[in-house]
């Protein structure tokens, strides 16, 4: 006879395949479950557009009476409200739409269209905001924009800055749609903009002689920017042939963006090009915080500290004050002997407990004492959680490998604990083996804190005898492994990394035919002391192919062995400047992780602390002396 979870596993299925029957059926015998909100749900869910062309609500609000309290209440929201939107139902929207907690953009215009209904004008300045990006947006939107463009809200500028936006961003699909809100004797030739994306430096060769008006100019800046994300020095060369049609401000603005893609890619000419966009033009070029966050990275390479402290108090207020500006900023007005200044950021950012925290405690001369402060969960505090039912509902799905909804679950339960609370759920997560849920549930605490749940260590025994026969430091590869997987040991990313190592499996094929390990295939890379093995060997020689400088092999074992070489400079670099100016988004992110995390842990494992500062080490030139420009950046 099925139990309780083959009967939802067998509900669940009914739902997906829209079998209504057995859905009812199987609901019924769930009755009392711990999973019973979701019988619920997917009884009621098929209903909802119907109830909301009708505008019936009676069915819904009795669920969201029982279920508010958990993310299918929420979800259930989410999806009603939308067919409210669809089938324009504004009364009944604008009643519930305040019960949302977690909206997105598709309800937000949902929500404009409501408010323009009834001709609400201040929805005019809300909606604004949103005109103006590059990025694909819910197709409901485009009536909110219509009502803006018949009432004269947005004027032509605005056009064409959304327009400028959308190729800046590469989005030639949304330039085209923005298009449409240009008369027609001053839209952008489509063709012409479909060259331009094909082959950018044939387009501006075939129309460079008749680049005449604004709508030329757009498409032939278009096609320098491409230009610029493949080869800075080529665009710069080739500027020099066109920069004549434009005006001044088109001029300081293209050499922004080329200064910009130079920064990314580690060229040395980048600063160049920056000086000469705020030159080329009378008044001030105005540099987003992404473009003005890469000037700091490039003026750290080059030990420009004036640079960095100018360049990092020409950012927003609230990019300012993110913890990887506040600790430059620091450092920057220490060279100018502001002490006070620099001490004054840095104290507030000691207490913070990531790779840019520590580098402030060391600054001002603090050790990692913050460890000696961690709580423990009291037995009450943890039963109290595990009565929780969101907690109960999260441990059910997780046992039946329903990741993404327990998942859910597991966030809304612990959306509003205290620090206490949340310490006991992480040590509850761990209990049952849910590594990643109790890391990322005892990294939510704000003053007490658990680091041995924050900083886990399972597999020790496994781990630590793989780790004498490579020669690695415990605290590095665990610090690597909590990044990669969480201990999931069969974690599998969207590309196809497998394991607690989170390994490639053509990375892994390799690694086994140079173990001699017999009988290899890909089903192993899951098995935990396969997947150790196998990762710590490739960890050994990067590491070794690096003279033995974690912050580079860190680099090397996520971005490759080849970037990690490129992005050296042809000077000698600190370790925290290296890692900061990594072109990649995510290994920068990740290199910084990886080397805080080995700090922690060999905190908690009881080892000799070196300071971050000592295990960052300091970067060799490239042993050619020469400067490579990388040729890739994130947005490639």
């Amino acid at each position: 006879m099925a139990g309780p979870d083959d009967d939802f596993l067998a509900m669940r299925q009914a739902f997906q395949i829209g079998d209504a029957t057995r859905v009812s059926h199987y609901a019924q015998r769930l009755q009392g479950h711990v999973l019973e909100p979701y019988a619920a749900y997917y009884q009621l869910r098929p209903r909802l557009d119907a109830a909301a062309a009708l505008g019936e609500a009676q069915d819904i609000r009795a669920f969201l009476r029982r279920y508010r309290e958990g993310p299918l209440g929420e979800r259930l929201l989410g999806e009603w409200l939308k067919a409210l939107g669809k089938a324009q139902q504004w009364g009944l929207f604008a009643e519930v739409y305040p019960e949302l907690v977690n909206g997105d953009v598709e309800l937000t215009c949902y929500a404009l269209q409501q408010r323009l209904s009834i001709h609400d004008d201040s929805a005019f300045d809300a909606a604004r905001p949103l005109w103006f990006n590059g990025k694909e947006l819910p197709a409901n939107c485009t009536p909110v924009f219509e009502i803006l463009a018949s009432a004269n809200v947005l004027q032509a500028e605005d056009v064409w800055a959304r327009l400028r936006l959308a190729l800046e961003a590469g989005n030639a699909s949304v330039a085209k749609q923005v298009n449409g809100y240009l008369p027609n004797d001053q839209a952008l030739d489509t063709d012409r903009l479909k060259a331009a994306t094909d082959n950018p430096l044939r387009y501006l060769e075939k129309h460079r002689g008749t680049i005449a008006t604004r709508a030329d100019r757009e498409i032939a800046l278009f096609a320098m920017q491409r230009l610029a994300r493949s080869g800075p020095d080529q665009a710069h060369t080739y500027w020099h042939k066109i920069r004549g049609r434009f005006s001044e401000a088109d001029q300081a603005y293209f050499l922004a963006q080329l200064a910009d893609q130079a920064a990314r890619r580690l060229n040395p000419r980048a600063l160049e090009w920056f000086r000469e966009a705020g030159n080329v033009s009378r008044m001030p070029v105005v540099l987003s915080d992404a473009q003005l966050g890469w000037k700091v990275r490039a003026a750290l390479r080059t030990g420009d500290w004036a640079l960095v402290l100018e360049t990092i108090e020409a950012m927003s207020p609230a990019e300012q004050e993110t913890g990887t500006w506040r600790y430059w900023k620091a450092r920057a007005l220490k060279t100018r002997n502001r002490m006070a200044e620099a001490n004054a950021l840095l104290a507030p950012l000691s207490t913070e407990h990531n790779f840019y925290g520590q580098l402030a405690e060391e600054e001002l001369g603090v050790g990692m004492s913050a460890l000696a402060e961690s709580y423990k969960a009291t037995a009450d505090e943890i039963a109290d959680m595990q009565r929780s039912p969101g907690i109960q509902r999260a441990l059910v799905l997780y046992r039946l490998n329903l990741r993404t909804e327990a998942g859910r679950e597991w966030a809304w339960a612990i959306r509003d604990l205290d620090d206490r609370h949340l310490l006991a759920a992480a040590e509850i997560a761990r209990r049952n083996g849910l590594y990643d849920r109790a890391i990322h549930t005892a990294d939510r605490t704000r003053l007490q804190h658990d680091f041995t749940l924050r900083f886990l260590a399972p597999h020790r025994e496994a781990v630590r005898d793989i780790l004498k026969q490579q020669e690695l430091d415990e605290a590095w590869v665990y610090g690597l492994i909590r990044q990669e997987s969480r201990f999931i040991s069969d974690a599998r990313s969207s590309a196809g990394a497998m394991g607690l190592m989170q390994l490639m499996p053509a990375t892994a094929k390799w690694v086994a035919k140079k173990m001699g390990m017999k009988k290899y295939h890909k089903g192993l890379v899951t098995d935990i002391n396969t997947n150790l093995a196998l990762g710590t060997y490739y960890l050994r020689h990067v590491l070794t192919m690096f003279d033995d400088q974690p912050l580079l092999a860190s680099a090397a074992y996520n971005a490759g062995p080849g970037r990690a070489r490129q992005w050296r400079d042809a000077r000698a670099l600190e370790g925290a400047v290296y890692a900061e100016t990594i072109p990649f988004n995510e290994t920068r992110d990740y290199v910084k992780k990886v080397m805080s995390n080995s700090m922690y842990y060999a905190s908690t494992f009881g080892h000799q602390v070196r300071t971050l500062t000592q295990r960052l080490g300091i970067v060799a030139p490239r042993s050619d002396g020469t400067l490579r420009p990388t040729d890739q950046t994130d947005e490639d």
